[in-house]
């Protein structure tokens, strides 16, 4: 318990009265929850136990018995759904002071995500949900709960500002190279000319704490902080990076988070990542204005594959990300799951990812830019590549945590031949082909009578077909006169002549 206690500390608080006092002798009050209801659902702020106001607005200590039976009380009632909705709290939002000999509890209130207002008591909703004005708490309208339950929307865990980090403790190498990247693509963006910490605050890597200064958010952290100091905030943080080229030894190349030599990043381990995994792919040789261009849609598809993984990824989870290549396939694991789930992700359209903001710096440099549609066009690229299609594998906790694995086949694929057509992309070998096209045809019809505005990844997700394989399907229904498309290819529909 500190012997020293500075009100002064507090005087931002006063703005927008975030600041509240509540005496607490006989034990803690009803209204400290209204408080704690109140701000949550405002601004947030600090109620000090201990303390009682005069009537002319200057405070005195009362001073509190048994803080550690005041702070079993505090936290059993947080705890409990049927009183508190929600816990905002951490154990360092309440801390013990000592002011002239009497004890006082102060209790630090975050401003609730959207996700999670509003914050009311005793089960009731629209009965006990508060807000706060320059007057105090009071009881919000059913129009103000219904306001926030409108504006509910999905806060990820990766905006969360980080108060006890620095900026300066960030890694400046990392910071300097994503500034590089950046100026490169966006020349003449104003961002480009801005302080450090300023340009961090605007790419979502920092933003102001309760002390008015600028902290590293946990996607700055996750992106351009230090291992050792990443595993503070996750415990289960692991970037792991296996090539498998020789398959008479454990691995050839191996990158890990935990070795001294670099960061340990999200940032620079997407960096050295994305070029291995591009040395893999075959690179046909193309010059544009007499310059060689190593960069194809394969590559493209990889990268965003890795984004895809890197953003979609529960840090807080065992097992950490695993990038493993080998001769005949690349293959990637995240933990968790997808939160849109992987019928929808297959599907595209719809994009959730778990680290939002992460998402948001890496779109700033032009990777995993087309949210929603990003694995349908691997799915695409990988058919017009020749190659067998990618597969996507969700584990429910058989063997441990749940994760995400997403399998890159580098092998070819038997060609698809069809009626007054070529063979796909295939560098497998002139085999005969198999393919019942009469068949496959019935089957998309099927679907497009049922839906006739299906998408083209909707009918290869449930038809197990590639994206290329459907439109080739759609392709000949066109040329036999059965189907027509009226509209926009985005927001056309099909039409069926019987």
């Amino acid at each position: 318990m500190s012997s020293t206690f500075d009100l002064a500390r507090f005087d931002s608080y006063r703005e927008d009265n975030r600041l509240e006092v509540k005496s607490a002798s006989g034990g803690l009050p009803q209204s400290l929850w209204e408080t704690y209801s109140s701000m949550a659902n405002t601004y947030g702020g600090v109620i000090i136990c201990g303390v009682k106001e005069r009537s002319d607005h200057s405070w005195y200590v009362t001073g509190l018995t048994n803080i550690p039976k005041l702070k079993k009380e505090f936290w059993d009632i947080l705890n409990n759904r049927k009183k508190v909705s929600v816990n905002l709290l951490k154990e360092s939002d309440i801390e013990a002071y000592t002011v002239d000999g009497s004890a006082i509890l102060v209790v630090h209130v975050p401003v609730a995500d959207r996700e999670h207002k509003p914050v009311y008591l005793n089960n009731d909703m629209f009965g006990y949900s508060f807000k706060r004005n320059h007057e105090g708490d009071y009881h919000c309208t059913a129009e103000e709960v219904r306001a926030m339950i409108r504006d509910e929307a999905r806060v990820t865990t990766d905006a969360k500002v980080l108060p006890l980090e620095e900026i300066s403790e960030l890694d400046q190498e990392s910071i300097k190279s994503y500034r590089v990247w950046f100026g490169t693509r966006h020349p003449d963006h104003a961002w480009t000319k801005l302080e450090d910490e300023t340009f961090l605050e605007m790419i979502g890597a920092a933003r102001k704490a309760y002390d008015n200064r600028l902290h590293p958010t946990c996607a700055g952290l996750l992106m351009f902080g230090q291992e050792h100091r990443i595993v503070y905030e996750y415990p289960s943080f692991f970037l792991d990076y296996r090539d498998h080229a020789d398959p008479s030894v454990r691995w050839t190349d191996r990158i890990q988070s935990q070795s001294p030599d670099w960061s340990g990043n999200v940032f620079d381990f997407y960096t050295i990542v994305s070029r291995k995994l591009g040395r893999l792919l075959n690179v046909p040789f193309k010059l544009v204005n007499t310059v060689r261009v190593d960069d194809t849609p394969l590559h493209n598809a990889v990268r965003e594959a890795l984004v895809n993984c890197l953003v979609n990824a529960d840090f807080f989870l065992p097992r950490g990300v695993v990038i493993e290549s080998y001769p005949d396939k690349i293959v990637l694991r995240n933990p968790g799951t997808s939160i849109v789930g992987k019928r929808q992700m297959l599907r595209g359209g719809e994009s959730e990812p778990r680290n939002a903001n992460i998402m948001k710096m890496f779109n700033l440099l032009g990777f995993g830019e087309h949210a929603g549609s990003g694995v349908p066009d691997i799915y695409s690229v990988w058919a017009d590549a020749g190659y067998l299609d990618p597969v996507i594998e969700e584990h429910f906790g058989e063997d441990g945590p749940s994760k995400t694995v997403v399998t890159l086949p580098l092998i070819a694929r038997v060609p698809d031949h069809h009626p007054g057509g070529k063979a796909g992309g295939n560098r497998g070998g002139n085999r005969d082909d198999t393919t019942d096209w009469e068949k496959r045809k019935r089957d998309v019809l099927d679907l497009i009578k049922q839906d006739s505005y299906i998408s083209t990844s909707k009918i290869a997700s449930s038809l197990s077909l590639s994206r290329r394989q459907v439109e080739r399907t759609l392709e000949l229904l066109k040329k036999d006169q059965i189907l027509f498309r009226q509209g926009t290819a985005r927001s056309g529909q099909w039409i069926v002549k019987e």
